[in-house]
C-alpha cells in the first residue's frame, strides 16, 4: 500500500491539472501557469526530502511498524488538505508538501521493513514486487483522471476532488495493514527484546520456535548485532566514514546513481505527460488523459519485465549501459520530430511520423522501467557497508527526492522556453550516464554483500576493467588472497580456484 500511494500520488497529480475543472476553479488559465504548475508539483518533492531524511532516527527509536502508522497518518493528512482546498491554490501547494513527509517516509522506512522480514530467497523479489507496486499506482493515478473526465461534468468541484481524494484509500490502508503486521525481528533484537524476537521470526517463516532454520537465522541476527555493538560509531563518527577510502566511492556512486535516474527526464513524462501529448498535437482533454493512462500501462509492464527477468539475468550494470543508450533513441527522435514539424501550430497534421512520436513516448517508458526506474534502487541497497547502510540509504533516498524536485520545479519553464530542446537534453544526458555506466559502475550481481568491501576498495577502474576483459584466474587469485587459507586448493561456492602464486 505504501507503494500504491506513492505511486498514485506522483502519477495523479499531472492529470488533474489537465481537467478543466481544476483549471476554472484554481485559475490555471492565467498568464503564471508554469509557475502555478512548478509549484504544485515540486511541493511534494520538497517534502519527500524532508520526509526520508526526519523519519531515519524515528525509525531506529521507535520501531519500524510505529514509523509507518506515523508516515501513513502525515500522508492522510496531505491528501484531506488537498481534496478540501475548494479553489485555494495555497492548500492544495501545502497538501502536497504535508503528503510528500509521509511518502518520503515511507519510501525509506517500508524496503527496509521488507528486506528485514522475508526470507533470504525471495527477498529480491519482494523488493522488485514494491516497485510494480508503485507503477501499478501510477497506472491507477492515470487511469481515475480519465473516468473523471468522462464521467463528471466539467462544472463540478467533484471531478478534480475524486482523483486527489482517492489517494485516501491507500493511505488508510497502510496505516491499517501495518497494525496486523509483526514488528521487525531485526529491529526486536537490536532492542534486546530477543523472546519476542524468536516469536515473531517463528510466526514470519511459519515454523516452530525450536526449529533449526529459526535458532541459526537468530544466530545469524546475533552475530551480527554483536559485531555492530563492537565497531558502534556516534553520528560523527559514521560521517567521517563515508569518507573513508572504499566508502565515499560507494556514497558517490549512490548519489549520482539517484541523479542521474531523474535525469534521464522521466518526471518530465510522468508529472506532466497531458501536457507532453499536447507538445506533440494532442488537444482534447479526454485524448490526452487517454494516452496518459496507456503509458501507465506500459510503465508497469516494464517494471514487470525488471522484476522477473533482467535484474538476475543482464545484471545491474549492463541493465543500465543498455537502458541509457536505447532510451535516449527514442528521446533523439521526439526532440527531432518536435523541432521539424511543429505539432502544436495550427497548421500541422497528423501524420505517421507524429504516431510514430506518440510511440516513442511509450517506448521510453518501457524502456526506463525496465532498467533505470528499478537498478538504481537495488544498487544503492546493496553496496553499503552494514554499519553505516541506514544512514547511507536515507541520503540516496532523500538525494532522489531533490533531484526529483529540482527536475519538476523546472520543466514547465523548460517546456515553454526549450520546446524541442527538452527533448534533445535529456537524450543527451542519457548517453552520458551510459557511458558514466560502462566505465565506473562495478557489477554486483552474484556478488555477496561481503564481497563489495573488496569489490570497491580496489579502484574503480580496476573493478570495472574485470567486467570488460573478464580474466577469470586474476579474480579468482583475488578471491583466495581474502578468504583461503594456505593450502593447495578451496572449494567455494562450487568453484575451484588455485593457491596463491608465491
Amino acid at each position: 500500500m505504501a507503494a500504491v500511494a506513492m505511486g498514485y500520488d506522483t502519477a495523479v497529480i499531472g492529470g488533474t491539472m489537465a481537467l478543466e475543472s481544476f483549471r476554472r476553479d484554481f485559475g490555471m488559465a492565467a498568464k503564471n501557469n508554469d509557475t502555478v504548475q512548478g509549484s504544485i508539483v515540486s511541493s511534494f518533492q520538497g517534502g519527500c526530502v524532508v520526509g526520508s531524511l526526519a523519519m531515519f532516527p524515528l525509525a531506529e527509536r521507535l520501531g519500524r511498524r510505529v514509523a509507518v502508522v506515523i508516515s501513513a497518518a502525515i500522508f492522510m493528512v496531505g491528501g484531506i488538505l488537498m481534496t478540501a482546498a475548494q479553489g485555494t491554490l495555497a492548500m492544495v501547494v501545502a497538501g502536497r508538501a504535508v503528503a510528500g513527509l509521509g511518502i518520503g517516509a515511507c519510501s525509506l522506512i517500508v524496503p527496509v521493513y521488507i528486506a528485514e522480514t522475508a526470507p533470504p530467497s525471495i527477498r529480491g523479489r519482494l523488493v522488485g514486487i514494491f516497485e510494480i507496486a508503485s507503477q501499478a499506482g501510477g497506472m491507477l493515478g492515470f487511469w481515475i483522471n480519465y473516468a473523471a473526465d468522462r464521467s463528471i461534468s466539467q462544472g463540478q468541484p467533484a471531478q478534480w476532488m475524486l482523483p486527489l481524494g482517492l489517494q485516501l484509500v491507500p493511505g488508510a490502508l497502510l496505516g491499517a495493514g501495518i497494525l496486523l503486521c509483526p514488528e521487525s525481528p531485526r529491529w526486536l533484537a537490536l532492542q534486546e527484546r530477543w523472546e519476542e524476537a524468536g516469536k515473531t521470526l517463528a510466526a514470519l517463516r511459519r515454523l516452530p520456535g525450536e526449529h533449526d532454520h529459526v535458532r541459526n537465522e537468530l544466530a545469524e541476527m546475533a552475530q551480527q548485532i554483536r559485531e555492530r555493538a563492537a565497531r558502534r560509531l556516534t553520528f560523527g563518527g559514521m560521517v567521517k566514514k563515508l569518507v573513508q577510502r572504499g566508502v565515499r566511492n560507494r556514497v558517490g556512486i549512490g548519489l549520482l546513481l539517484m541523479a542521474c535516474q531523474n535525469l534521464t527526464g522521466v518526471n518530465v513524462v510522468t508529472y506532466y505527460s497531458p501536457r507532453l501529448f499536447e507538445t506533440l498535437g494532442m488537444e482534447a482533454t479526454e485524448t490526452k488523459l487517454f494516452a496518459t493512462g496507456l503509458y501507465g500501462v506500459v510503465k508497469t509492464a516494464g517494471m514487470l519485465l525488471f522484476s522477473f527477468l533482467l535484474v538476475e539475468k543482464l545484471g545491474r550494470r549492463m541493465g543500465l549501459i543498455w537502458g541509457a543508450l536505447l532510451g535516449s533513441l527514442p528521446m533523439w527522435y521526439l526532440g527531432v520530430y518536435v523541432m521539424k514539424v511543429e505539432p502544436q501550430a495550427e497548421w500541422a497534421k497528423r501524420n505517421a511520423w507524429g504516431y510514430l512520436g506518440l510511440a516513442c513516448i511509450y517506448l521510453y517508458g518501457f524502456i526506463y522501467c525496465a532498467t533505470w526506474q528499478g537498478i538504481t534502487w537495488v544498487y544503492c541497497s546493496e553496496i553499503f557497508p552494514l554499519d553505516i547502510r541506514m544512514l547511507c540509504t536515507a541520503l540516496t533516498t532523500a538525494h532522489q527526492w531533490l533531484w526529483s524536485f529540482l527536475v519538476s520545479r523546472t520543466t514547465p519553464y523548460m517546456l515553454t522556453s526549450m520546446g524541442y530542446g527538452v527533448f534533445l537534453l535529456f537524450a543527451s544526458l542519457m548517453v552520458a550516464m551510459g557511458i558514466w555506466a560502462a566505465l565506473c559502475i562495478p557489477e554486483t550481481k552474484g556478488h555477496s554483500l561481503e564481497d563489495m568491501e573488496d569489490l570497491f576498495s580496489s579502484s574503480k577502474f580496476k573493478a570495472v576493467w574485470h567486467d570488460l576483459v573478464p580474466k577469470k584466474q586474476k579474480v579468482s587469485v583475488q578471491v583466495v588472497r581474502r578468504l583461503a587459507p594456505a593450502d593447495n586448493k578451496k572449494r567455494r561456492s562450487g568453484v575451484v580456484v588455485s593457491p596463491l602464486p608465491k
